[in-house]
């Protein structure tokens, strides 16, 4: 059997594995959010029955399975790190469930029914969701005490990727939905879900294989150290969740909104799906300037840790449904506003992922014991599905008889909006005590492949 380094290299620059594991992100996150971007308009305008006539959801039950997806995505991740910490290792449980993963979307390309949007949704949740944690905590085991200092900004230039490949694919899925319609639109991300499993394969020499750990890592994660990680991080995740219920709208809520605006820009007008490409390209943007600019500006001013940007980031994220609100306001009296304003609420939103997201991501993983990388970064993502469920339920709870919502318009978004400024109130509170425990995984010097 073929054997790996099981520990990173004592260096002091970047490991060697980290161009897969981003080559890999950015062709994944492609699959992914192409898939994502055309699935609220395929449920609503293409959705098929067994006789192949139309047979679309309503507006609020499309909302309602979307999130509901997005929930099932981020709670597989528990799986995930449980196969990969506790038995297959992470590298094998990544492959393994890519595999799943490719097979998912090619069920929509070739089903077009209610039934193939389950089996396909479904099979995607469990890979997408199972190789979430795999992957995050992979970057983080390829760094040792003499490279730590640079895990911060290559968890930047990580979430960089899966930007870049969500901004074409949230251009091009589109596009590829309207002119040659919903099989071609969901093959060509299973054809990039593919070349992302051949690209983490090809670094399978370059990376460090943390081996699983067994039994052991049970009785780490019901240890005193263990047990104690899991409910302080509890509280924050609990906190992030709402984040989460917020922004994840911007794929169902907020493209329902850009459907009824102006969106002609410089004479061509949007597809209310690619407005969702703000987003990634804003991210690119923003991840730079913050990193060398605007954190050591604020730095000059007051300590900028884990607990104050996230902090931050909730509160820009209310301020983004404030803006949201307004523009609902506006359409609900028959104005119909510009895309443009929109735009800014997705830049204001976006400056608040790249403070809670990213910041989450490293200190998830410094904060969790050697043994539960995986595990403890399930954790977080479990948040984002705790928030998609929660958005979810809401929708559906909101859904009358008669199709029509209990909380209709302005009011759907100012309830949200509430909801967010309570909880960036109670976590400034909670962050006042919280004390950090970095953990970072021991080196090697040599070379020698060890591990099987």
């Amino acid at each position: 059997m073929t054997k790996y380094r099981d520990a990173p290299l004592a260096s002091s620059t970047l490991p060697g594995g980290i161009p897969y594991i981003i080559g890999n992100e950015a062709a994944e996150r492609f699959s992914f959010y192409g898939m994502r971007a055309i699935l609220i308009v395929f449920m609503t305008q293409y959705l098929l029955n067994n006789s192949g006539e139309l047979a679309v959801m309503s507006e609020e039950d499309a909302k309602g399975w979307y999130h509901y997806f997005l929930s099932a995505v981020y709670f597989t991740p528990i799986l995930g790190a449980l196969l990969a910490d506790g038995i297959l290792g992470k590298f094998r449980t990544i492959i393994l469930l890519s595999i799943v993963y490719v097979i998912g979307h090619f069920v929509l390309a070739l089903d077009e029914t209610r039934w193939g949007l389950a089996v396909g949704l479904g099979l995607i949740a469990l890979g997408a969701g199972g190789i979430k944690p795999c992957v995050t905590a992979h970057v983080g085991d390829q760094f040792g005490k003499s490279n730590h200092h640079l895990l911060g900004n290559t968890y930047g230039w990580f979430y960089f990727a899966i930007n870049l490949g969500a901004f074409i694919s949230f251009l091009l899925t589109p596009w590829l939905l309207k002119h040659h319609g919903a099989s071609v639109a969901f093959a060509v991300p299973g054809v990039l879900m593919l070349i992302a499993t051949i690209i983490f394969w090809a670094g399978r020499h370059k990376f460090a294989h943390i081996p699983p750990q067994g039994m052991s890592f049970i009785k780490d994660v019901f240890s005193k150290t263990g047990l104690t990680t899991i409910a302080k991080l509890a509280v924050v995740y609990s906190f992030v969740a709402v984040f989460w219920a917020l922004f994840d709208q911007t794929g169902s809520s907020w493209v329902l909104q850009a459907q009824q605006m102006d969106r002609f820009v410089f004479g061509y007008e949007l597809l209310p799906s690619q407005i969702q490409a703000a987003n990634p390209l804003l991210i690119m943007l923003l991840i730079p300037l913050f990193t060398f600019y605007l954190y050591p500006a604020i730095e000059q001013v007051f300590p900028l840790n884990a607990m104050r940007k996230i902090g931050i980031g909730l509160l820009l994220t209310a301020i983004s449904f404030m803006i949201i609100s307004w523009i609902q306001n506006q359409i609900d009296y028959g104005l119909s506003p510009h895309i443009g304003w929109q735009l800014l609420a997705y830049i204001i939103i976006t400056a608040g992922e790249v403070m809670v997201s990213i910041t989450c991501l490293e200190f998830s993983y410094t904060q969790a014991p050697r043994s539960m990388k995986s595990f403890v970064m399930a954790l977080f993502l479990m948040s984002a599905a705790i928030g998609n469920l929660f958005t979810g339920s809401v929708n559906f709870f909101l859904q009358n008889a008669d199709g029509s919502s209990k909380l209709e318009g302005t009011d759907y978004f100012l309830f949200f909006t509430a909801i967010m400024l309570i909880t960036t109130l109670l976590f400034a509170l909670y962050a006042r005590c919280y004390r950090e425990r970095i953990y970072i995984q021991h080196e090697t010097t040599s070379e020698e492949s060890v591990s099987p």
